[in-house]
């Protein structure tokens, strides 16, 4: 048994050395001393660390730690001066790899989960335009290394850069791919574009992999810093380290495809994106080619148009009527329509006429044959059926059946974008974007008007600075387009019937329908509009007697009169009047009785045409 004689305890004693005290108390399983002061504190130590020599003035005190204590065996006891330990923090290493995954976003691949089932074109479809992007990509000694494919909504871009890819694949070309959705909050943003193409290069080249792998470590925050420095370190540095080594870079995949740019939240960070292709990826001695399709809003027009940064480098694809994609679409729905026979077992279930209607309708808009098709085959209903309803489908408040609700949402998201753009704009503050836009489409949409303002006029009419339309219509181009005549002046038009509908059907249009009998009022409010109105009626004059007395001389037909006030106006030689009279700016309230006349005109004026077409049909 260790016999320790207790010592009276001093407040002055050095605190390792009560501490050591206390080890060797316990140690001996003494229980007559208590535990010390809260003072004496335990320190954890690091393995291997080395105690610092104590500094001081004065000889160390003579000091014994077992005073008193007889046969005493300490065995292993180490003394250690517990004030004077260095503690040495454990730093965590980085794996480059992991981080950069954790920046990606899987849901933008091509081949992704999230995607399944995505648009792609059928074998003998669209041949011309998915040739024409095959050759750019094959062609190392062409002169430009980015294409950029623009096309209205629903053209079918997202089809096009989807056989694309998986062509590619097949090739073992495909270097990258991401894919942008406005309604998946993982890829409708920039942050995780640059990673996600560095994630696919690298997977698919082991040297590469361990460049990106190395140049994370070196710079953890890497994906905080801008697009162009990030692509700057995570691919165009891994490849020109890998030729600089002597390795063939061509024999790497270096396709590199970009859909739905202008489905990425921000026109800025769309621009960011391009700028940074542009000064990292084009350079000649890097072997990609990059191929990106979007609508052609505000980032990528203005980039591709004359003067742009991207006008001189990049191989622009406008999928317009160049492309009429008619043909493929006759054949991608006989193609699926025979698939469906089996189902009904009635291989006559649908005519060539039942096609031929929904390409027109579809008036080159290839996702719309693609809804339709979608709707049709509905599982558990009768394709027979939903043909017909697709066919003779007018939309109203109180029908079930909505076909074609995908694009009318579609059109919701593009219309109210294009608004909240538009209006956010402090000298647009108080001006109606949707009554502006309706007043432009009602000029071009009513098929009985003799004459009709251009669009560069009616900006003018109402109120808009010289180039007003184009502001309009920016975040439109996508649904339309401004041409020019002969004459310079702008003329607008739809690419789609279908929107055309849309704008006309609350049921569809919902919140951002404005109905027809709110444009007038406006038109009438403007101080200017009764001018430039009249001017065209004027203009219109010498030929809107003779439709009149047509129209009013044939009232037989269908059982149609064109209507006493209008017919009796004409005789007594108003429009002479009205052409006269605007020489001296014509007085306002005949004016308002004018446009309130026009109105009533062209509403019986449609009506006859209508009822006259029926007649001569059932003749």
């Amino acid at each position: 048994m260790i016999n320790l004689a207790p010592q009276p305890f001093n407040s002055q004693r050095p605190v390792e050395e009560r501490s050591l005290r206390q080890i060797a108390g316990s140690t001996a399983h003494n229980s007559l001393h208590q535990p010390l002061s809260s003072r004496s504190q335990h320190v954890p130590l690091e393995v291997g660390a080395i105690p610092r020599q104590r500094r001081t003035d004065a000889a160390p005190p003579n000091r014994s730690f077992f005073q008193g204590a007889q046969n005493i065996q300490t065995g292993d006891l180490q003394f250690i001066d517990a004030n004077h330990v260095i503690i040495h923090p454990q730093t965590e290493s980085v794996d480059g790899w992991e981080l950069l995954l954790k920046n990606t976003a899987p849901n933008a691949l091509h081949n992704s989960r999230a995607r399944y089932d995505a648009p792609k074109c059928d074998e003998d479809t669209r041949v011309e335009v998915t040739g024409e992007i095959m050759t750019f990509i094959e062609n190392w000694d062409g002169p430009q290394r980015l294409l950029c494919m623009t096309g209205a909504a629903g053209s079918g871009k997202s089809a096009l850069q989807q056989t694309t890819a998986e062509r590619c694949g097949t090739k073992n070309t495909l270097g990258a791919s991401f894919f942008f959705s406005a309604t998946d909050p993982s890829r409708n943003i920039m942050d995780p574009v640059v990673p996600t193409i560095a994630y696919q290069l690298g997977r698919r080249s082991p040297e590469v992999k361990r460049l990106i792998n190395a140049a994370v470590e070196e710079d953890p925050l890497i994906f905080s810093q801008s697009l162009q420095d990030q692509m700057a370190t995570l691919v165009v540095g891994p490849f020109e380290r890998l030729g600089s080594e002597g390795l063939d870079l061509s024999t790497l995949p270096y396709v590199i495809l970009i859909d739905g740019l202008d489905e990425c939240s921000g026109e800025d960070s769309q621009a960011e994106l391009l700028m940074a292709i542009r000064e990292c990826l084009l350079a000649d001695h890097l072997p990609f080619r990059i191929f990106i399709a979007s609508r052609p809003e505000w980032a990528i027009r203005t980039a591709l148009a004359p003067g742009g940064y991207l006008h001189a480098l990049a191989y622009h694809i406008q999928l317009s009527d160049k492309y009429d994609a008619s043909g493929d679409m006759r054949r991608y729905l006989q193609r699926r329509f025979h698939a469906l026979s089996s189902r009904t077992g009635n291989p006559h279930w649908f005519t060539q006429n039942d096609i031929d209607r929904l390409v027109s309708a579809a008036s080159g808009q290839f996702v719309y044959v693609a809804m339709a098709f979608n709707y049709i085959s509905e599982r558990r209903a009768s394709p027979a059926e939903r043909l017909k309803i697709v066919l003779n489908w007018t939309p109203h408040d109180r029908q079930k059946a909505r076909p074609f609700e995908a694009l009318d949402i579609l059109y919701r998201n593009i219309l109210s974008t294009a608004k909240n753009a538009y209006e956010a704009v402090d000298s647009n503050g108080d001006r109606d974007f949707l009554l502006l836009f309706r007043i432009h489409h009602l000029n071009i949409s009513m098929k009985s008007w003799s004459w009709r303002f251009s669009a560069n006029g009616l900006s003018m009419v109402l109120g808009l600075e010289t180039g007003g339309e184009e502001e309009l219509f920016s975040d439109l181009r996508s649904l339309l387009t401004l041409e020019k005549n002969d004459s310079g002046d702008l003329t607008l038009r739809l690419y789609h019937k279908s929107f055309s509908d849309f704008l006309d059907e609350e049921s569809r249009a919902k919140a951002l329908f404005v109905p027809r009998s709110h444009l007038y009022p406006h038109l009438e409010s403007r101080e200017d509009a009764e001018f430039h109105l009249l001017r065209v009626l004027a203009d219109s004059a010498r030929h809107l007697p003779d439709i009149v007395l047509e129209a009013h001389s044939s009232q037989a037909v269908g059982g149609i009169g064109i209507g006493h006030e209008l017919a009796e106006f004409t005789q007594k030689g108003g429009w002479h009047k009205l052409d006269k009279s605007m020489s001296a700016l014509y007085p306002s309230e005949d004016a308002a009785v004018i446009l309130k006349f026009c109105d009533k005109w062209w509403s019986v004026w449609e009506e006859h045409e209508l009822r006259r077409i029926e007649f001569l049909l059932k003749r």
